[in-house]
């Protein structure tokens, strides 16, 4: 008998998905007030150690999006015993977005809608056109879930793809390289889109030394992490032209309350933990309307097309998120290996 716990309450949907898709047999309980000692499998994404050390059973913990929170990686480092997994359902809906954020910036896409309104057509007459994708090659940076679907739906577009991975495997098709070869793609990289996780590796990969390897004019598109790129060595590039232009999902600077973390809803905070110190909604939504994504006016920049981290966002999200769930628990319930396993030392 698999019994699994979710650390917060389930909607009626969510538990009737979630359901559907366990194994015969398996007892689920959701919330404080369903909470036993018994569970082999928790589902959350932050949860406390006291949630940890509660059963005996404890096995797997199931993180129910990409990432890894940072204070859930540093507390999951006392239970060394436990296996960590999370989530790509959102995969696809990140790298639909990815690509709608190049389009638009090579196309200026914005730039020519907010003219248009106004009844100005003046962008239609100008000599220098927008850059075609096609024939160009572009640098996927991260060659996971995400930066897979990226890299065909460029091919599609008949742009050449080069890819870099921190674990290049054997079954990678030779586009794919590791990371040390980094340096010596960048230069052929018309577009490079970032799909990396922050960690200690990945943080200030791209510098200002590395922008700067980049040919004139290339466009880049972040739906990683923002520190993954230098911010102030970003904005000087596209300010000064280097960049021909950005489609930017991910920041450096969020409104004060809760943020989710990589298409994680804001229930997803376990045991009511932090519940009690989120301000009231009016002040949340007054927070969420006043702050700027950086230090530097990238919204000054007519080249930079600026999303406010929602990439991942689907129309159906929460129903793959609970399917994802599901067959994960077959798998376990089965005796086969799970996959999506976290690196908690590299911190994905």
């Amino acid at each position: 008998m698999l019994r699994v716990h979710v650390c917060k309450a389930l909607e009626p949907e969510e538990r009737a998905t979630l359901e559907a898709a366990l194994p015969a047999g398996s007892v689920l309980t959701a919330g404080p007030e369903e909470q036993g000692d018994a569970y082999r499998v928790l589902i959350g994404g932050r949860p406390s150690r006291e949630d940890l050390e509660r059963s005996p059973a404890l096995e797997v913990v199931l993180i129910p999006f990409a990432g890894l929170p940072r204070e859930t990686g540093e507390l999951l480092a006392d239970f060394p015993q436990l296996a960590v997994h999370n989530l790509h359902h959102n995969a696809a809906a990140t790298a639909e977005g990815a690509l709608g954020l190049l389009l638009a910036a090579a196309r200026r896409l914005v730039v020519a809608d907010q003219a248009l309104r106004q009844g100005d057509w003046r962008i239609r007459y100008e000599a220098c056109g927008s850059p075609i994708l096609a024939g160009k090659t572009a640098l996927v940076l991260g060659y996971g879930a995400i930066g897979q679907r990226v890299a065909r739906a460029l091919a599609a577009l008949d742009v050449e793809v080069l890819a870099v991975r921190r674990r290049v495997r054997p079954d990678d098709p030779p586009h794919v390289h590791p990371v040390a070869e980094l340096d010596a793609l960048l230069p052929r990289a018309q577009v490079v889109i970032v799909c990396l996780p922050e960690t200690a590796e990945t943080r200030g990969l791209l510098d200002a030394r590395r922008l700067g390897l980049l040919p004139q004019g290339a466009l880049l598109v972040n739906v990683g992490r923002g520190p993954v790129i230098d911010e102030e060595a970003l904005f000087n590039a596209l300010r000064d032209g280097h960049l021909g232009g950005a489609g930017i999902d991910v920041w450096y600077r969020y409104p004060k309350s809760p943020q989710p973390v990589g298409g994680e809803p804001e229930q997803f905070t376990c045991s009511g933990e932090g519940a009690s110190e989120r301000p009231p909604e009016t002040k949340r939504e007054d927070e969420r309307q006043g702050t700027l994504p950086s230090a530097f006016p990238f919204h000054e920049l007519e080249t930079v097309v600026l999303s406010p981290h929602r990439a991942a966002h689907g129309d159906v999200n929460e129903d793959l998120r609970w399917r994802a769930v599901g067959e994960l628990l077959q798998r376990l319930a089965s005796g086969q290996p799970l996959p999506h396993r976290v690196d908690l030392a590299a911190g994905y």
